[in-house]
């Protein structure tokens, strides 16, 4: 029995608040279940174009990501095959979705394109936040998302175990929400135009 082969993928930039929704569903998604070998969860973050050999090889492919469809700050959106390349390329909010684009329009050309696509989408609150994290409202539609995506999986005969927390990260520690969140510097300290532990590193670096 040839099974499927499954990726599901959080793209986007942790470090602009709403923008990395789709990394941190990818990151829930990680820690709270388990599938079999035919399913491979990653964190595309914004490597655009080097994301193209991992699509080829995708016959199902489940994007989560944060999309500007014009609607009410938090609301989900699902986008289904054809539809879904049309979707990140609408409205960009980011290189990284332009990229992603790309990435499609590569794998199409070669051949190799997934046969079933699922996009699902989160319409952001603020993304002009440097080192800030996901809005409430996004947050509260991470769960909800994983659930859409699973229950999306069914069909192809794909079902999540709830895991034991003992998944592998998919990212250094420190950009783990928790973590990210709990070192983030309160309204009075932080930068409202970036964070100052990222701003202050990129400075030194570059006075080097």
């Amino acid at each position: 029995m040839n099974e499927k082969q499954i990726l599901i993928l959080g793209i986007g930039n942790v470090l602009w608040a709403d923008e990395g929704f789709g990394v941190r569903c990818v990151e829930a998604l990680n820690q709270n279940y388990e599938f079999g070998e035919n399913v491979k969860i990653m964190d595309g973050g914004t490597q655009g174009i080097y994301l193209v050999q991992h699509v080829q090889e995708a016959d199902v492919l489940v994007v989560f990501d944060a999309i500007d469809y014009g609607l009410a700050p938090g609301t989900l959106k699902t986008i289904y095959n054809d539809e879904v390349p049309k979707f990140m390329g609408a409205k960009q909010m980011s290189l990284h979705q332009t990229g992603f684009q790309e990435v499609l329009a590569m794998a199409e050309f070669t051949g190799h394109y997934p046969a079933d696509l699922l996009l699902v989408g989160c319409q952001p609150v603020e993304l002009e936040d440097f080192g800030g994290s996901l809005r409430e409202e996004v947050k509260a539609q991470v769960q909800p998302a994983i659930d859409i995506a699973l229950a999306y999986l069914t069909q192809f005969g794909i079902s999540a175990q709830r895991s034991a927390g003992t998944s592998q990260a998919l990212a250094p520690g420190q950009l783990n929400l928790s973590e990210y969140e709990q070192g983030r510097p309160d309204e009075q300290a932080a930068c409202r135009t970036g964070d100052s532990r990222v701003i202050g590193s990129a400075v030194g670096e570059s006075t080097k």
